[in-house]
């Protein structure tokens, strides 16, 4: 897939919660071409300290670009002070492994920021159901105003009970297996949470694809610090450029 490097301004930069920022910025050529599953690779270009880092796209439409990010050290602490004006370079859309968008009834699971590109697969999806877990109500019910203008139905966990279905993710699949008929999943969020749900696709026998995120330190597949080794075949594979997405059989046993 075609990739472009763009000088890209800040058009909105808002607080979801007090860790969890939604940023638009200006970037149309990397906007014409992204699909659901890819990234985006950014540095600040105006003196910041931070690295290239790897966001999902959330949105792509308009001329913009939309990601969603967690604040967890220097680099993104630094970001979240930016404000609309300020410039960014972003690389991409990086990632050939994407999710598939498919007229089939299909399932979003998500937790916590894993939920992010997921938005941009429901976007795409006719009705999917949507699975958001999280930690608590506040962590959770944040995300239902993305997804609300696309989804079926929303189910919630929440590992305190506070909202929704109490527990992991799993714990609502049951219900969710019982009152539809899907057809594909598609999971991204802690590994374990992604593993956990796989297995159950698994034994269901349901198409399940999964959004890996590791730390890429170049994003095109060249430095190698994002490596894994296949589960149903030989090989290793780079999650920044045979990825992010992959068929959940392919990286968990």
């Amino acid at each position: 897939m075609k990739k472009f490097l763009e000088t890209a301004e800040i058009i909105q930069h808002e607080i979801i919660l007090p860790t969890i920022r939604r940023m638009v910025v200006a970037a149309p050529e990397i906007a014409a071409t992204a699909v659901p599953g890819q990234f985006v690779n950014i540095h600040y270009t105006g003196g910041g300290t931070f690295l290239r880092r790897p966001f999902g796209i959330v949105a792509a439409k308009n001329g913009h670009i939309t990601i969603i990010y967690r604040i967890v050290g220097k680099g993104t602490e630094e970001m979240s002070r930016l404000t609309v004006g300020d410039v960014l370079s972003i690389e991409g859309p990086l990632g050939e492994g994407v999710f598939t968008v498919s007229d089939m009834p299909t399932l979003l699971a998500g937790g916590g920021v894993g939920l992010a590109p997921l938005i941009f697969l429901a976007a795409q999806s006719p009705e999917p159901i949507v699975l958001i877990a999280g930690k608590t109500a506040v962590e959770t019910k944040c995300w239902v105003p993305f997804f609300a203008p696309y989804a079926k139905k929303i189910y919630m966990t929440t590992d305190d009970g506070s909202a929704g279905i109490k527990g992991m993710a799993t714990a609502a699949l049951d219900e969710i297996f019982s009152h539809h008929l899907l057809q594909r999943i598609a999971v991204c969020g802690p590994t374990p949470m992604m593993k956990s749900v796989a297995q159950a696709a698994a034994v269901k026998k349901i198409s399940c694809e999964v959004s890996l995120e590791k730390r890429m330190a170049c994003g095109i597949g060249v430095c190698l610090g994002c490596t894994g080794e296949y589960k149903n075949r030989d090989g290793r594979y780079k999650v920044c450029a045979d990825g992010p997405v992959f068929a959940a059989e392919e990286v968990f046993a």
